[in-house]
């Protein structure tokens, strides 16, 4: 199917089911419209009717290589389904397909292998049925146009990069800035596991996208470690900053929320289920640090959803299409039930502990607080099971309602003693939740201003 005619089918889908076209603007399942900006001075974006937009993400970084049409939507509609509003995805994928770097038909990415010069149309077709795919069906996609890879190595193409040069590089952002241009709905991903010493070739391949596409949007995915305003900061192009962290996620995040640079920024990655080690727990930990410390949202990983069943970094457990249903999904589900039921974006962490006086802890076990700017309610994540003292009088109103949420099944249960007079109070929850993990989500609202939330 040609191109246009494709994005054509793409726009009349969602003009009919959705009330509005997939170009400017588009509204999709959770009635956010593209395309997504950054105001100055905002920490998160906001949509093209100025509301704002929370990063619910899945890693997907083959999707347009490994898999199908057929399976590429039946993950795009089940990731829907569970309440995911964005995609990492690569579009040139290197190692971590079957065939890589050719797609399940056999088609590679250029007439010749690492000429940038030569991109084959036949591979760059099936992409765009992917992308559009995704926009009818309303997801934001964080899309890396030539991931570089690991320490610059095999897993990416910076080496290719580097033999093409930077005019090369220019001129294939060109043409992505060409094909994709009335894609609304995408941000770019420049980098990949790594922070480049030539600059220069990202900076021709982003200058190349802009002179068809000045108005996208564009992250960075550094080294691990590694936010992207570490590598990248000064840089024009860059309009989103992010965290990417195996280490306490809390501290990384409370860091980049405290640059002087207001610069919207989510959790680009951390563990993925079933590597690292991570379970449930683990990744419900990582979200809610990253969230309550000043994130616009964040990306969840599973293995092997990430590579499609091709070659990963660790043995899989289970088929992608068994873990589509994984616990960790259904935990980031409840985690934007939770975030959804409030004006999350009122939200400023507690960074001085004014609110969660006692009962912390440290680490990666870090009981986190934030507090809307009104005083109207707050959320903290207790990783364990403790005694916590609040003080509640950094709440608006003379009566606090508290309630404890069990963030793996999503049921609550008010806490004892609830409403709280505007004091100092000391809760404590059950010792484990119904998945037999200790960690505990509280909500508080102010009962005077609780109607307007």
């Amino acid at each position: 199917m040609p191109k246009r005619f494709a994005l054509a089918v793409c726009l009349l889908f969602t003009a009919t089911f959705a009330g509005q076209a997939c170009e400017t603007p588009s509204v999709n399942y959770d009635g956010a419209s593209f395309p997504l900006g950054v105001r100055p001075g905002k920490r998160h974006l906001e949509d093209a009717s100025g509301r704002p937009f929370f990063m619910q993400g899945d890693t997907a970084w083959s999707l347009v290589v490994q898999l199908t049409r057929e399976d590429a939507e039946r993950y795009l509609r089940d990731r829907k389904a569970r309440g995911f509003n964005t995609i990492l995805v690569n579009l040139i994928e290197h190692r971590f397909a079957t065939g890589a770097p050719a797609n399940a038909y056999g088609e590679r990415p250029f007439l010749r292998d690492g000429d940038y010069a030569t991109p084959n149309e036949a591979y760059f077709e099936h992409a765009d049925w992917v992308l559009e795919k995704a926009c009818e069906l309303g997801f934001l996609v964080l899309l890396t146009p030539s991931y570089v890879g690991n320490g610059g190595g095999p897993e990416g193409w910076y080496q290719e990069m580097e033999d093409s040069g930077a005019e090369s590089m220019r001129d294939y952002g060109r043409f992505l800035g060409r094909r994709y241009g009335d894609y609304n709905n995408l941000v770019w991903v420049q980098g990949g596991d790594y922070n480049p010493p030539d600059k220069d070739l990202i900076r021709a391949l982003v200058e190349g996208i802009k002179e068809n596409d000045p108005d996208a949007l564009h992250t960075a995915h550094g080294s691990p470690g590694s936010p992207a305003l570490e590598h990248w900061s000064g840089e024009p192009w860059l309009a989103i900053n992010n965290v990417y962290t195996y280490g306490p996620v809390h501290s990384a995040a409370l860091s980049e929320y405290g640059r002087k640079e207001a610069m919207p920024f989510f959790l680009m990655e951390s563990a993925y289920e079933n590597e690292h080690d991570a379970s449930e727990h683990r990744l419900r930990m990582q979200a809610y640090q990253a969230v309550l410390s000043g994130a616009m949202g964040h990306i969840f990983g599973n293995n092997p959803i990430w590579h499609f069943d091709g070659p990963g970094l660790y043995p899989a457990p289970v088929s992608w299409q068994k873990s589509l249903d994984s616990r960790g999904a259904r935990s980031m589900t409840l985690l934007l039930k939770v975030m959804s039921s409030l004006k999350w974006w009122l939200l400023e962490p507690d960074v001085a502990n004014t609110l969660l006086v006692e009962g912390r802890g440290s680490e990666k076990a870090r009981a986190v607080a934030a507090r809307a700017g009104d005083g109207s309610f707050a959320l903290v994540y207790l990783p364990t099971s403790r005694s916590i003292t609040l003080d509640l009088s950094r709440l608006a109103g003379s009566g606090i309602e508290a309630r404890w949420i069990d963030p793996s099944s999503g049921r609550s249960r008010p806490a004892e003693g609830s409403p709280f007079e505007p004091n100092r109070q000391t809760l404590k929850p059950a010792p484990t939740n119904e998945a037999g993990f200790t960690d505990w989500v509280l909500e508080l609202r102010s009962q005077a201003m609780g109607h307007n939330l």
